[in-house]
């Protein structure tokens, strides 16, 4: 089964991704509170998925996209953004992530993302 990293600096945002996945059948699953965890967790685990969260402290989610994809081209990144942040989302989808999720998340677009990245 797939190795998913949630990454949100909120732990009820990675909650609601987590049960949405779970009911898909999904079970593995990585989390990070920010980018820069992010980043070190991707080189200890090696998920086949990220879900990261675009603003975050310590390092946001553009900068940890960037970060990954620099020392891994064919990490698998999906962008989470709140309403608004159009701007940040086509920075992200130049800077190699694959898709973006908009808050409030709907479970069925998450399950089908995943499904899409994943090839299942």
């Amino acid at each position: 089964m797939a190795k998913i990293m949630l990454v949100d600096d909120a732990a009820f945002m990675r909650m609601m991704v987590k049960n949405a996945l779970t009911k898909a059948g999904y079970d593995n699953f990585v989390e990070a509170q920010d980018g820069a965890e992010a980043v070190r967790k991707y080189e200890e685990e090696s998920p086949d998925m990220v879900i990261m969260d675009i603003t975050m402290p310590n390092m946001d989610g553009l900068q940890a996209l960037k970060t990954i994809r620099g020392s891994h081209p064919d990490a698998k990144i999906v962008m989470c953004t709140a309403m608004g942040q159009e701007g940040m989302v086509v920075d992200a989808i130049k800077s190699g992530a694959k898709d973006f999720i908009v808050k409030p998340f709907n479970a069925e677009r998450i399950v089908q993302t995943v499904n899409t990245i994943l090839g299942n």
